[in-house]
């Protein structure tokens, strides 16, 4: 097997714009001249084609020709004559319903695992796990299934941030991924933070960028991963630590 996948955290980084810090992560996945196929289903409040335009600007010095899923009538043909995948942030829940709904989930998977790149970031990351059930996002639509595209076999959890709001009583991030420990204390979960990302290339999965991530798994709650760490342990569907 054959992977080379970029899982990004997020679009932004504080106030940079928009995919500018995603650069140098993509950059060994594509080459000058392909042609990328952008999902934007997760883009809710969003135009797809403001969506599209907004991908191709942030990435543009990659010099990737970039359309949109939603451009073509047949969705399968896209993806299968694409270079490369990318799939954007937004609303996990849409993102999962309309792949399910154009019949996707598993081509996507076959196209993967057998060597097309594929980069998500937010929505884009939450749905290359074994399923949805550990996103941040509303539910504001039903999927057929909970299952994801079962590139990488675990959760994961972007934009993680445990930061706490005076006067809030919600629960924190770290509390409602200990619920989702609790119900299923064998499947980890890794939350990454803005700014990093997590690559898969072949059966090599390693955490990149500027800060660190959080395992969760069981009794092991919000345990740092270093920059740089190897987590291909994580690649067995049932890690031993």
């Amino acid at each position: 097997m054959s992977v080379n996948a970029l899982m990004l955290s997020a679009s932004r980084v504080g106030d940079t714009p928009y995919l500018s810090h995603t650069i140098d992560f993509i950059r060994p996945l594509c080459s000058p001249g392909q042609k990328w196929l952008f999902i934007p289903y997760a883009g809710v409040s969003m135009d797809y084609d403001h969506y599209l335009t907004l991908v191709q600007e942030g990435l543009a010095p990659l010099g990737l020709s970039i359309e949109s899923i939603h451009q073509f009538n047949d969705p399968k043909q896209a993806i299968k004559q694409a270079d490369g995948i990318f799939v954007g942030g937004g609303n996990t829940f849409h993102l999962l319903h309309e792949l399910y709904r154009y019949d996707l989930v598993q081509l996507i998977n076959e196209q993967v695992l057998s060597g097309k790149p594929y980069v998500g970031w937010s929505a884009g990351s939450n749905i290359t796990g074994q399923s949805i059930r550990t996103t941040n996002d509303m539910p504001i639509i039903e999927p057929v299934s909970f299952t994801g595209l079962r590139i990488l076999p675990f959760q994961l959890n972007p934009h993680y941030s445990n930061a706490t709001l005076a006067g809030h009583n919600g629960e924190t991030r770290a509390q409602r991924l200990l619920e989702f420990t609790k119900v299923d204390p064998i499947t980890p979960v890794i939350a990454i933070q803005e700014g990093t990302a997590l690559r898969l290339k072949d059966q090599k999965l390693t955490l990149i960028g500027d800060k660190e991530g959080y395992l969760f798994k069981g009794d092991i709650q919000a345990q740092p991963i270093a920059v740089g760490t190897d987590l291909s342990v994580y690649l067995d569907k049932k890690p031993t630590t």
